[in-house]
């Protein structure tokens, strides 16, 4: 009956019977093709899960308001600057908004640190941002492929030499931004320990890098994210196969080779949080309540000296011909 006849790629309904034995090797090679197939047609690889987009998020947000902020303040004599400056609402303004971005960005460290931590940790996750000699010939292969000296571009990993190139340069650039905007935001503490010459040179070495990183992001990571081609991945999590097979083509044939990290199990991973946990309550206490006195220790920064009232005097005729002075606003002489 036709009700009663197996479907191509479905088992035969029949509990037993030779045919059914003869066809379980050839089921197992179709299942086998299938796998394979399946495995060659998918479009999109995970990328980056949820709470890596999020820490992507606060470092976009808060270094843009910090480049917004920031420059005009270093160029303030600049008409282009002194426009943008009073268009976000005065000096005063301005500056408090650079520091509430800063603050958003020390948390966000602060947060970074503590995920990293927990995936190397408890997860143990592969550390595929630390960089290798492999880094450095592949990017020498890379100058070489685009002057046309070499024909085969390099075949890179999860994470390329470029990716980790600026994802260690923004490590070094918070480091740096922390230590001198600290030293500008207290300055009485700072001298108190460092002669006051770290003061101007503070402001140039938190101005220098700044610069830097405003000029890098725009002229490197917006090329290669942006122009060159869209990579959405920080906002879907997936990137397409065409993308693998371009800038991570090792990565690629690992995952379709089926040599995916295997997660270890829920008893380790309570043991490990169990651990992790406790160290990272201490370490993340510590660290906020460092936060706190970072940014209300002092107010000297914050605030700016207004330019005493000046008092104009108005002359008037006295009676006999003779011109008294008498305050403008009132005050007796």
């Amino acid at each position: 009956m036709q009700g009663t006849l197996p479907q191509q790629g479905q088992p035969s309904p029949g509990p037993q019977g030779s045919s059914q034995q003869k066809a379980g090797p050839q089921e197992a090679d179709h299942t086998g093709s299938k796998v394979a197939a399946h495995a060659h047609k998918q479009e999109s690889f995970h990328r980056f899960d949820l709470w890596q987009r999020v820490d992507h998020i606060v470092l976009l947000s808060s270094f843009t308001v910090l480049g917004f902020t920031g420059i005009p303040q270093m160029f303030s004599a600049q008409p282009w600057a002194t426009w943008m400056i009073l268009a976000m609402g005065g000096i005063e303004t301005v500056r408090i908004i650079h520091r509430v971005a800063a603050t958003l960005l020390m948390l966000g460290a602060i947060y970074h640190g503590g995920l990293m931590t927990y995936k190397v940790f408890v997860r143990r996750v592969r550390m595929t941002m630390l960089p290798g000699w492999q880094d450095v010939k592949d990017a020498f292969q890379a100058f070489a492929y685009n002057l046309g000296l070499y024909k085969k571009h390099p075949r890179m990993g999860q994470y390329n030499f470029a990716e980790k190139a600026e994802y260690w340069a923004v490590i070094w650039g918070s480091v740096v931004m922390i230590i001198t905007g600290f030293m500008l935001w207290n300055p009485i503490t700072t001298t108190l320990f460092l002669p006051g010459e770290i003061i101007p040179a503070a402001k140039a070495a938190h101005g220098g890098e700044a610069l830097l990183a405003v000029l890098s992001i725009i002229s490197w990571h917006f090329y290669h994210v942006h122009v060159k081609r869209f990579n959405k991945s920080m906002f879907t999590g997936y990137l397409s196969r065409e993308e693998m097979e371009e800038e991570h083509a090792l990565e690629l044939e690992r995952i379709e080779a089926g040599h995916r990290e295997i997660p270890p199990d829920p008893a380790t991973v309570r043991r490990r949080t169990a651990i992790f946990v406790p160290v990272a309550i201490v370490i993340s206490t510590t660290l906020l309540v460092g936060l706190y006195f970072f940014v209300t220790y002092e107010h000297t920064a914050i605030r700016t000296i207004e330019p005493p009232a000046t008092e104009q005097l108005e002359a008037h005729a006295a009676p006999g011909g003779e011109p008294a002075g008498e305050l403008a606003s009132g005050a007796h002489p």
